[in-house]
């Protein structure tokens, strides 16, 4: 289980490390191009079970940090799928990761780095 850490520890959203490297991928993109978004998770039942969100916004800091050492392998069928929601009025939710290598499609292989990252 990784973390992402919001604004110095403002919040901090513990996740497992493959869905933090697909949000990786679809913040940090969305960071690069100078926009704002909100992201929304629901909170565990230790912690009330509701829900949060934060403004992630491009002067705000966030953490990125991985308990594993080596890189999920990433599906970009399900970056695609979140990228979507980042880019609606409801901001982007963490949505349920889509089969891999349906017919007709490859099978990825791209993998990203892990560590902490500032924006």
């Amino acid at each position: 289980m990784g973390y992402l850490t919001y604004d110095g520890g403002t919040a901090e959203v513990q996740l497992d490390d493959r869905v933090l490297a697909h949000l990786q991928i679809v913040i940090i993109t969305k960071i690069r191009r100078q926009e704002s978004f909100v992201f929304s998770w629901k909170e565990p039942a230790s912690a009330g079970d509701g829900r949060s969100s934060v403004w992630i916004h491009p002067t705000v800091s966030l953490r990125f940090s991985f308990a594993g050492s080596r890189p999920p392998t990433i599906n970009p069928r399900w970056i695609a799928v979140l990228t979507e929601s980042a880019n609606s009025g409801q901001g982007l939710q963490l949505l349920p990761e889509p089969p891999v290598g349906a017919a007709g499609e490859a099978t990825p292989t791209t993998s990203v780095a892990t560590g902490a990252e500032g924006a």
